[in-house]
């Protein structure tokens, strides 16, 4: 039940975020809102950068394996933090000498820690197996940030003041944080260096992979900017910032529940049948999950573009997005589930690899999409979805590193509740709303007919077991 309920929290997170950047794109002008999106781009980016080597420490070795050895680690994890927070608040003021305004520079420097922190410490809630005061915190982060960026938008709607209510909401989250969790997650135990060497190697590559696949989106961003200017590239950016988030927070929430697990029984036993069944049930779960993400997505685009988006960038937006659900969904699986062998193997050469060549045929797909096509949105993005899908195919040969049971059923029908919507979209011309209804029902008949086949094969493997 703890593990449902922390997967609902996700889910929560990801409609409140969705429902703030359709809110924050109605009160900012498209200028104002295409700077708020390089903002936050750049600001997650500064986070991952900074602390995202320590929050992969944790996610592979806290609590520890070993008895006793879980405030150790958390000592270690804690000072790497602490050491991560100074860098990166030195770098966001020495950016000021290359002309960047110094309010930004602070704002972001100071999300950045933020973000970064709340990051690890829901981490270090969630491998304890606390899920309920983590499912409790993940759930408030969500509503206090979006409560505050939608407050400072709304008395002032331009740029800087979004960023400061933003701001605001962090600190007040991280006031509620500490108070919820006063009595847990003390540090009992000296600092070791040998653990902090550990975490380093594992982490910083680790780290590395997702510095560069943040990177892909941001110079997809300045790509569209640079081809079509902050106006015209709003109604692009929004669908970025809007499609990819679901793929990101579904994929995070199964990895929350399933994947702490895997880790523990590989550590334990190695590749054994019993892990095997247990590897492709996990790989099975995150591909059924992230195609059922796209057959709704692009089953409600429509409805979406014609009455939650802003007119003015309601074109960009409808051309862009089909595109950009299509590249979410092969960087999903790319970044998340075709690595999962090197993670547990350390094999971290191939992890780092894996994630340049998704961040170099992501772009390198756009611009060629874009030369051919005048460097419209739609040929942008339709590009950049051509290069993603070449990285995937690359990443399945790490993929096939362990071996591994696939449960293909529910697979297939989260495919076919995909692809109705999508050919739904050849009666358009037709009529539209037609269409759209027959691409809402036929997905969604699929998709539950997918979960379905989810519920019956792992409620028999519970009671066989």
């Amino acid at each position: 039940m703890a593990k449902i309920i922390a997967l609902a929290a996700y889910f929560y997170q990801a409609a409140v975020a969705f429902g703030l950047l359709i809110a924050v794109a109605h009160l900012l002008s498209p200028a104002d809102y295409a700077a708020y999106s390089l903002f936050i781009s750049i600001s997650q980016f500064a986070a991952i950068f900074c602390f995202e080597w320590v929050r992969f420490a944790c996610s592979r070795f806290y609590p520890g394996q070993a008895p006793g050895s879980e405030a150790a680690e958390r000592t270690a994890l804690t000072a790497e933090f602490a050491a991560c927070s100074v860098i990166c608040l030195v770098a966001a003021v020495a950016s000021t000498l290359f002309a960047v305004p110094a309010q930004i520079a602070v704002l972001g420097g100071l999300v950045a820690v933020f973000q970064g922190g709340s990051d690890l410490h829901l981490t270090m809630l969630r491998f304890r197996q606390e899920f309920r005061a983590f499912s409790r915190l993940q759930g408030s982060r969500a509503t206090i940030l979006a409560v505050g960026t939608l407050a400072g938008a709304s008395i002032m709607p331009n740029f800087s003041s979004a960023v400061a209510g933003l701001l605001t909401g962090y600190i007040a989250y991280g006031a509620l944080a500490m108070l919820l969790t006063r009595n847990s997650l003390r540090e009992a135990a000296g600092i070791e260096l040998p653990l902090v060497r550990k975490h380093f190697v594992y982490g910083s590559v680790a780290a590395g992979a997702s510095v560069i696949g943040l990177l892909a989106p941001l110079g997809l961003k300045s790509i569209l900017t640079a081809a079509l200017g902050a106006g015209g590239a709003a109604g692009a950016l929004l669908a970025l910032d809007l499609l990819q988030r679901p793929f990101v927070l579904i994929v995070s929430a199964l990895q929350a529940i399933q994947y702490p697990d895997l880790v523990a029984t590989y550590d334990r036993e190695g590749a054994t049948p019993a892990f095997r069944q247990q590897l492709g049930a996990y790989y099975s779960l995150l591909t059924g999950f992230t195609l059922m993400t796209a057959a709704g997505i692009f089953a409600l685009l429509q409805p979406i573009g014609h009455f939650v988006i802003a007119q003015g960038l309601r074109d960009g937006f409808l051309s862009a997005a089909p595109f950009v659900t299509g590249l979410s969904v092969c960087r999903a699986l790319t970044l998340n589930m075709l690595p999962t062998p090197s993670h547990l193997r350390h094999r971290l050469l191939s992890i780092f690899l894996l994630a340049a060549v998704d961040c170099a045929l992501l772009n390198l797909g756009a611009l060629a999409g874009g030369s051919l096509a005048s460097f419209s949105d739609a040929s942008l993005m339709a590009g950049g979805m051509v290069g993603a899908l070449m990285a995937m195919m690359v990443g399945v040969k790490v993929l096939m590193a362990l071996p591994f049971n696939f449960v293909w059923q529910p697979v297939v029908l989260s495919a076919a509740g995909l692809a109705v919507p999508v050919l739904a979209t050849a009666g358009f011309d037709y009529s539209l709303w037609i269409s759209v209804c027959a691409g809402i029902a036929g997905g969604a008949a699929f998709c539950l007919l997918g979960l379905y086949s989810y519920f019956t094969k792992m409620f028999r493997r519970q009671t066989a077991s």
